[in-house]
């Protein structure tokens, strides 16, 4: 999405209608009749300006109806780890860290803090009649599009490489984001990019107008079972994507939008633009002639809301279409129902007093002490810990020196959509550390993260004669971000010399590598250097930052490091097929065929475990059959912490193409010192999908494997735990996956 500078716009107050004057005011009736009623109320223009006005900016807001009452509205909210570009609001790490603490829990709490904060801001703004851009409570989040390339600019919005994960996590976000509320929704979800969106976004083609040539094998296997549970949590919105399917456009792709995604998922909800992408289809895509043409491909394809940014949109032509009988009135009633119904389930139409949303205070609920100490929480549990030579954890530190471009600078630990916290809630690597050192020294060495500017003298003297260094190294928006791809996995600019400068200065001492990125770099360097012996990937960890690496370091009250790569860390770009390349061959840990740096789940702990006792039953199942896994670990080591339980199954006698090894169950447990526990896992029967003509469950036999993570070699990779082997049989026949009971 591209974001311009912020319009905000007043309205004075509607005047007060009667709910029994509109029959779609009468909470007591069902939402269809009140739907039905509305329906019959709107003329073609009033439709057509409804679906034309998606936002943002100067698109935006939906306007009002007053002689039916009906306010205005933004649909325009960024939700992916807080209430982003809105004002101050807790920010929680990136998306791809949140991934990386492998906990469903951890993701529906902070989904349902940053509804709340959502909800809380959009009550106090409408109540003062100020309608405006991020200040609605339909959200664009999450992002669930996979990583598939270690380069793509927006891979850390993302849930990781994997679709189970991935749809995971979209299941935990959906729900937590909307609230448990029966009758009404606490902010509205958007699952997005859909489909085939995983990069480029500037190199070597743009994403406005580049193609995806992709296999229905890879589509059904990879980039679609993500969406397909979204749908399933009851997602009330998708966003179709800027790039073209093979050869249509994703915003006017009928196959994709209605044939997959309507009909195939059992989708209800409304599909909006990516912003400019309706225009996109015309002038970056060349696939329609006019924009009155777009406008005609796009409401036959299903897209109910157009995001733009621009007045004059492609959707104000939906009432000349319909004139000239190009489209029908129809088409646009089925496409407006859904918006209106969303709007209604937000409590638009009811007495507020019904609804207990509406008691939400920003005051109460934004950067609360709950929501400050979640994001703590979240923070320390998307650390991975690549490397630790029995140096963390630690008690404190005499003299500490901090250096590099990470150290000290806010700027640069949020990410992408990232809330606008205010100062006086973040803290850096260098104000969390400092209070566990007698002394501190810091020097930045870059002028920014692009390093290209170096003062190697300033890190140099602020090393010298230090017990302990942290060098504080990474990417930030300005190297990887929407609308921009990296080149290579070299650190950038001089920070490759700043660490070595730094071990230089160390004279032995220990020096700990963080890393502020969102995908792999290459740091062969310090992992084969033993005088690196900590590396931490941190992602981007936001506001809690100085804090929860404090707490990492000092196993504060047990925030032992259990971090999960969710994504698998190449050796080098030898290993990974150009960006433009869709096929999945040789792609993630599922088709890799290389020995990686770090695979796929890797993470290290300050302590240890031992699996035993792994037990799956039934051994026999027919093919829509569930497996359960009862496996039993022991904490072998010298602190309590969480493990991440993994379990993987391979297929043995596929007839088709299946990849080579497929994450099925995962749980993210505690565990005390020497404790003992019993874990059951559910492997559902979706994971063992695989692509003829459609996605069938064969009968055959499969392994599975449970511990601390994924069967097999990495270069760079130490180990916590065994691995557990056992086996289950699919008997029966072949059966399509959609024909199984949901």
């Amino acid at each position: 999405m591209i974001v311009l500078v912020l319009l905000v716009g007043t309205l004075p107050a509607l005047v007060p209608v009667s709910a029994d004057y509109f029959p779609f005011m009468n909470d007591s009736l069902s939402w269809d009749k009140r739907l039905d009623d509305l329906m019959s109320r709107f003329t073609l223009d009033d439709m057509t300006l409804q679906m034309a006005r998606g936002g943002s900016f100067l698109n935006g807001p939906a306007p009002p109806i007053p002689r039916l009452g009906i306010g205005p509205y933004d649909w325009d909210t960024e939700c992916l780890r807080g209430d982003a570009m809105a004002g101050n609001a807790t920010s929680y790490p990136q998306a791809l860290g949140l991934a990386a603490s492998f906990s469903t829990q951890l993701l529906h709490d902070v989904a349902q803090a940053t509804g709340q904060e959502v909800r809380a801001k959009h009550n106090n703004l409408t109540q003062h009649g100020i309608y405006k851009t991020h200040g609605g409570l339909s959200c664009f989040s999450p992002v669930i599009n996979i990583m598939r390339h270690p380069l793509w600019g927006r891979n850390q919005e993302t849930y990781g490489e994997d679709p189970f994960l991935s749809g995971e996590m979209a299941r935990a976000f959906v729900t937590g984001l909307q609230g448990n509320d029966s009758r009404y929704v606490l902010a509205n979800a958007g699952c997005k990019h859909f489909d085939a969106y995983a990069g480029p976004e500037n190199y070597p083609v743009s994403r406005h107008s580049f193609n995806a040539v992709v296999s229905d094998r890879d589509l059904f296997m990879t980039f679609l079972p993500q969406f397909h549970e979204c749908v399933k949590a009851g997602s009330y919105s998708i966003m179709c994507s800027y790039n073209s399917i093979n050869g249509v456009p994703a915003c006017a792709n009928t196959r994709f939008l209605r044939d997959i995604l309507r009909n195939q998922f059992g989708f209800k909800g409304y599909v909006v633009s990516d912003e400019l992408a309706l225009e996109f289809i015309l002038t970056k895509h060349h696939y329609t002639n006019s924009t009155l043409e777009t406008a005609v491909v796009a409401v036959k394809a299903g897209v109910n809301l157009e995001l733009s940014n621009i007045i004059d949109v492609v959707y104000l032509n939906i009432t000349e279409a319909v004139e000239k009988h190009l489209i029908s009135l129809d088409d646009v009633f089925a496409l407006v129902r859904p918006l209106f119904y969303t709007r209604m389930r937000l409590g638009e139409f009811d007495p507020p007093a019904r609804n207990p949303y509406t008691k939400l205070r920003a005051e109460d609920v934004v950067e609360s002490i709950a929501h400050q100490n979640l994001a703590i929480e979240a923070a320390v549990k998307s650390f991975v810990l690549l490397k630790n030579n029995g140096v963390l954890p630690l008690k404190s530190i005499g003299k500490l020196a901090v250096v590099g471009p990470f150290g000290n600078d806010s700027s640069q630990l949020f990410g992408d959509y990232a809330p606008d916290s205010l100062p006086k809630y973040i803290t850096t690597p260098l104000q969390g550390l400092e209070s566990i050192a007698d002394m501190t020294s810091f020097a930045v060495g870059c002028d920014n993260p692009k390093c290209a500017g170096y003062n190697q003298s300033s890190v140099v003297n602020a090393v010298s004669g230090a017990d302990f260094v942290v060098v504080c190294l990474g990417s930030g928006t300005s190297i990887e971000s929407e609308g921009r791809d990296r080149r290579n996995l070299d650190l950038p600019g001089h920070q490759l010399q700043l660490l070595q400068d730094a071990v230089k200065s160390a004279i032995g001492k220990p020096v700990v590598l963080l890393l502020f990125t969102a995908g792999p770099f290459d740091i062969s360097w310090a992992i084969n250097n033993t005088a690196v012996p900590v590396i931490v990937q941190c992602f981007f960890p936001a506001q809690a930052t100085g804090v929860a690496i404090r707490h990492m370091f000092t196993n504060y009250q047990g925030t032992n490091p259990a971090g999960r790569l969710p994504y698998t860390w190449p050796a080098s770009m030898d290993q990974v097929p150009p960006m433009t390349n869709y096929s999945m061959v040789n792609r993630t840990y599922r088709y890799f065929s290389g020995t990686p740096f770090y695979q796929f789940g890797y993470g290290l702990s300050y302590t240890k475990f031992q699996y035993s006792q792994l037990v799956v039953k039934p051994f026999h199942i027919m093919p829509c059959d569930d497996v359960f896994v009862n496996v039993t670990l022991k904490n072998v080591g010298s602190y309590s912490g969480d493990e991440v339980v993994q379990v993987y199954i391979k297929w043995s006698n596929a007839t088709v193409p299946v990849p080579k090894i497929q994450l099925a169950a995962f749980e993210r447990i505690n565990t005390a010192f020497l404790q003992t526990v019993s874990v059951i896992l559910s492997i559902p029967a979706r994971v063992r999908a695989a692509y003829t003509d459609r996605l069938v469950l064969q009968p055959g036999d499969f392994t599975v494997f449970a511990g601390g993570q994924q069967p097999g070699p990495s270069i760079g990779g130490q180990l916590n735990s065994n691995v557990m082997t056992g086996s289950f049989q699919v008997d029966g026949s072949e059966t399509y996956l959609a024909r199984c009971p949901k």
